[in-house]
């Protein structure tokens, strides 16, 4: 969308991968007329700056939000509350907030301590992309467009912020989609978070082994599309894990019974029944293709 700016001020704290990525992303939708940035670390923002992910850099946080009518945290899950703490002060019924972490009922909660009769200007969101690099220097404009967003209000989310939220991320080119942040967190701890988690794992128990260099240079395009997600920002992940740590293990043990019973299959020399398991799996697999290329209406 060009034209008039919608936004006088973004006030981004974070001026990583996310959050860069989603400033350029207002630009060239001409949704914003000035960005405000600031990072814990100044090289990073000095570097949002020089790019021209950002217009101004602001030595706190509390300073990025002054004037602001949107504010996006893109920040690790566990800094959120910090972050909130920091810009308490300057948040204003008019002030719109999100975020961009990969689970929400912990953001929520934090929200909920801080911002308190304020927590209706939060609406919690969670954009369905990304890279493995992390950095300002990877920030896309594009990175958004088409993928999908997902928010998650609660009972006290104010109507009028939960709209701007939906016209922001549609006026990007994202599919906008609304659920509770229990369900949000149940589904990606199957289909995001425990991909992972087994990628991690993988990746460990080959390198544990003696001849585990000889094995990775064997290794083809099948392992490198599967271990993809491994080469992750390993603290990132590590807040990801933790904060949606009770909904991952919950979903692991659904994975370790499945393994188990392939494992039994093959202890057993009862080919009909693994090739039974591998059928079943790769039926789901494609029924998830097609449905998720299928035209909408």
């Amino acid at each position: 969308m060009n034209g008039t700016p919608k936004f006088e001020q973004l006030g981004l704290i974070g001026c990583g991968l996310m959050g860069g990525s989603f400033a350029l992303a207002l630009k060239k939708a001409g949704l914003v007329k000035r960005v405000v940035g600031y990072s814990k670390s100044p090289s990073t923002t000095e570097r949002a700056r020089q790019m021209g992910v950002i217009d101004v850099e602001a030595p706190s946080a509390l300073l990025a939000v002054s004037g602001a009518d949107l504010v996006l945290l893109a920040v690790p899950v566990a800094a959120t509350e910090a972050s909130f703490k920091a810009i308490r002060h300057l948040v204003t019924k008019n002030t719109l907030i999100m975020d961009v972490g990969s689970t929400k009922r912990e953001v929520i909660d934090a929200a909920r301590r801080v911002l308190r009769d304020q927590v209706g200007v939060f609406v919690p969101a969670h954009p369905i992309t990304g890279k493995e690099l992390a950095g300002v220097e990877h920030a896309d404009p594009d990175l958004y467009t088409g993928r999908q967003v997902i928010l998650t209000p609660i009972e006290r989310t104010l109507t009028e912020q939960l709209d701007k939220a939906k016209y922001v991320w549609s006026a990007l080119g994202c599919h906008v989609k609304q659920m509770s942040p229990e369900a949000h967190d149940a589904a990606y701890a199957a289909v995001s978070h425990l991909p992972h988690l087994i990628a991690f794992a993988l990746m460990n128990g080959i390198q544990s082994q003696d001849k585990a260099d000889e094995f990775l240079s064997l290794a083809g395009p099948g392992f490198r599309d599967f271990t993809r997600i491994a080469a992750s920002e390993p603290s990132v992940w590590r807040d990801i894990l933790m904060s949606n740590r009770e909904e991952l293990i919950a979903q692991s043990r659904h994975f370790l019974r499945a393994l188990h019973q392939l494992e039994t299959a093959m202890n057993t020399s009862d080919p009909d029944a693994l090739e039974a398991l591998i059928e079943k799996a790769s039926d789901a697999r494609a029924h998830w293709r097609m449905s998720a290329v299928k035209p909408k209406n």
